[in-house]
C-alpha cells in the first residue's frame, strides 16, 4: 500500500535529505561512466541537508512529498517555483528496494495536483540521460525533451535531459 503525505516537520525532512543523499551518492557513481567528475556532479546538484529542505520546501508555493509504501519511507518528489508562470520538479528518488511498486507515479500524482491549484501554467524538469526510470515516470505524465532552461558547463551539458510539459 502505497502512501504519499507533504513534508511537514523536521522527522520528514530527515527522511528527505537520507533519500537526497542517497540519490547523491548514486548520481556522483554513475556521471563517471560518461567522463564527468563525480565531485563535480556533488556541487552542482547535491549537498541539501534537512535544514536547507525545509527552508526551500516550506514556503508558499513549494512543497516536498514523502511515499511510504506500508507505512516505510520510500521515495521523495518536491516542487519549487522555477520562475512567475513555471514550477519546476526536484529531489526525484524511490529507493531501490521499492522500485517497480508504482512509488514514481504516485508522487508525480500528488504533485501534479497539487501544481494545479496554483496559477503557473508550465513545469519543469532536469533530469540526466542515466535516470531512465525518472525519465519514463515523467514521459507517462506527458514531459516532452525540450531545450535547456538552464546553462549548464561544457563538462556536463553531454549528460543533461529538460523535460516540460503544461499544466
Amino acid at each position: 500500500m502505497i502512501s504519499v503525505s507533504k513534508a511537514v516537520g523536521a522527522a520528514d525532512f530527515e527522511i528527505a535529505a537520507g533519500f537526497c543523499d542517497a540519490l547523491a551518492a548514486w548520481d556522483a557513481a554513475e556521471v563517471q561512466a560518461y567522463g564527468v567528475a563525480p565531485e563535480e556532479v556533488l556541487a552542482m546538484y547535491h549537498g541539501e541537508t534537512s535544514s536547507s529542505l525545509a527552508a526551500r520546501y516550506s514556503v508558499a508555493d513549494a512543497m516536498m512529498f514523502i511515499a511510504r509504501w506500508e507505512g516505510a519511507p520510500a521515495g521523495c518528489l518536491a516542487f519549487a517555483p522555477f520562475d512567475d508562470a513555471t514550477m519546476e520538479i526536484r529531489k526525484f528518488y524511490v529507493d531501490p528496494e521499492f522500485r517497480g511498486k508504482g512509488i514514481g507515479s504516485a508522487l508525480m500524482r500528488a504533485v501534479l495536483a497539487e501544481v494545479e491549484k496554483g496559477h503557473r501554467r508550465a513545469i519543469v524538469a532536469h533530469t540526466t540521460v542515466y535516470m531512465g526510470n525518472a525519465i519514463s515516470v515523467y514521459e507517462a505524465f506527458g514531459f516532452t525533451r525540450c531545450p535547456p532552461f538552464r546553462q549548464m558547463p561544457d563538462s556536463i551539458a553531454h549528460t543533461e535531459v529538460f523535460m516540460s510539459r503544461p499544466i
